[in-house]
């Protein structure tokens, strides 16, 4: 799938996940339904990406740093960051924030065991696509 973004890049089909902050007005509530809701107007680079596929899941931890989930999920087995800088632009440690994922049944795993963890939770299914 094409990215649009200086000098492009194409992206597998595949599992993805991609961490960001939610430091703004509305904190995470707001980010979230922001980034999942159609026609919106696509600025970030994950926009683009939830405009054109479904999002499975989103965890939201209270006090997570985005870059200790790319730290930590960025030292299992398989998983890539098949688009360099990708919504790291603002970030000088991460590769990107957005990582593929070889296995999607353990992704989420994964996701849910991080949201236990951090006192947090994961929003799926109709939550976050809902039936128009």
């Amino acid at each position: 799938m094409p990215v649009p973004r200086p000098g492009g890049c194409d992206l597998a089909g595949g599992f993805y996940v991609y961490a960001g902050n939610a430091r703004g007005p509305g904190g995470i509530a707001a980010r979230l339904a922001r980034h999942l809701r159609p026609g919106k107007t696509l600025h970030w680079h994950i926009d683009h990406l939830s405009a054109a596929h479904p999002v499975v899941a989103a965890a939201r931890l209270p006090a997570g740093d985005e870059c200790a989930v790319i730290a930590a999920l960025g030292r299992r087995p398989g998983v890539t960051a098949p688009a360099p800088g990708f919504g790291s632009s603002d970030c000088a440690q991460c590769p990107a924030h957005l990582l593929r994922l070889p296995d999607t049944a353990d992704a989420l795993a994964w996701l849910h065991g991080l949201a236990e963890t951090s006192g947090g939770d994961v929003l799926g299914g109709d939550v976050l696509n809902p039936p128009t």
